[in-house]
């Protein structure tokens, strides 16, 4: 097992990564102080495979939780799926120290994050992520939403939880497909913040995809420990923590368009990633040798690097409905070299657009 900490100062929690993590959840909860109410958030997908197992789990650490599972999908990050879970956790006697279990991929964390945020003005709140992206991004963070018709994670709050679980033994269940677009922000966080861990996936292409343990262990925690070391340093997005956001302007905007069914997240960040690219090479900030590295990189990892079912035009307009746009202003984080990157509020229009073109089949 290997352990991160993320240091928030009285929100400081911990990342677990490792196999057969029960013990460790069991422990966790029993020194935690919670009621003995809780609820489980799950999905359609995930709840039948592992749900009745964490209410066990719970239950032998003092909990009697119940579990709700929600349909999966995007289409569940939204204030009517909340509402019910409200009632759902109104109706089951859940009171301000009753803990929020979230057991699934992003949507589930970011649901029931929102939920536990929310509930009775903030209740303890547990990521248990099942998916790769959820482990490397959405479950680490605090960072908790829901949709609006008119963008995504436009509803939200920082909230961060009390404690994370990652359970490898959950991945090999996971599609080839929900592997690769977890590898999408994998890659960004070599990208953005560290050369070495770039290189090391170029070098072990084949031990990624094939989920080799050692090299997995070591993929999910280094993702975890960039993460939380830029979180540490800004929480709530003032400044550094920006960096994240690498390719997600553009990413957003592809999924929207698409109506967040042709792209999962990972396989639209990827595409973004190489739309900031485009800009940072005609902005004169790297030489196309290095867009040509990450295209690589990308493409490796089975990962798309176009978009198709988007226009120019509709992108465009949708970048400054993003919550990173401030006064009109789109916050572009581009890359410097591999390892480095910028954010830069003032790119030309005809630039932008130019990018977003080569980024479409």
């Amino acid at each position: 097992m290997r352990k991160v900490r993320v240091e928030l100062g009285r929100d400081s929690y911990d990342i677990f990564i490792g196999v057969g993590l029960a013990g460790e959840l069991e422990a966790f909860v029993k020194s935690a102080g919670f009621s003995r109410k809780a609820l489980i958030v799950s999905d359609s997908h995930v709840g039948p495979l592992y749900g009745e197992r964490l209410k066990h789990t719970l239950f032998h650490a003092g909990l009697d939780a119940e579990l709700y599972m929600i349909p999966a999908g995007e289409i569940s990050k939204s204030l009517s799926e909340a509402e019910r879970l409200f009632t759902c956790a109104i109706e089951n006697g859940l009171d301000r120290k009753s803990p929020v279990f979230a057991l699934g991929g992003g949507v589930v964390g970011d649901l029931a994050g929102f939920v536990a945020s929310s509930y009775m003005r903030g209740v303890p709140f547990v990521q248990i992520p099942t998916s790769l992206l959820a482990q490397v991004d959405s479950g680490v963070g605090g960072k908790v939403a829901v949709n609006h018709a008119l963008g995504k994670n436009l509803i939200g709050a920082f909230y961060q939880p009390k404690a994370v679980f990652m359970e490898m033994e959950s991945l090999k269940s996971l599609p080839e497909r929900e592997i690769s677009t977890g590898l999408g922000e994998v890659v960004k966080y070599g990208v953005i913040y560290d050369e070495e861990f770039f290189r090391f996936l170029e070098t072990h292409q084949r031990e990624v995809l094939s989920l080799e343990p050692e090299t997995l262990m070591h993929v999910i925690a280094r993702s975890c420990e960039i993460k939380a070391e830029v979180v540490s340093q800004d929480e709530k997005e003032s400044g550094l923590r920006r960096i994240l956001n690498f390719g997600h302007t553009m990413a957003h905007a592809i999924e929207e368009e698409t109506g967040y069914q042709r792209y999962n997240h990972g396989e639209a960040v990827a595409i973004g990633m190489m739309g900031a690219a485009y800009i940072s090479e005609m902005l004169g900030c790297v030489g196309a040798d290095t867009v040509l590295r990450l295209e690589k990189l990308l493409r490796a990892m089975k990962l798309p690097v176009r978009a198709g079912g988007c226009t120019v035009e509709h992108m465009y307009r949708s970048v400054f409905r993003d919550k990173k746009t401030v006064n009109g202003k789109v916050n572009w984080v581009l890359m410097d070299e591999i390892g480095k990157v910028h954010v830069d509020g003032n790119v030309p229009e005809s630039i932008v657009r130019e990018a977003m073109g080569k980024c479409l089949d």
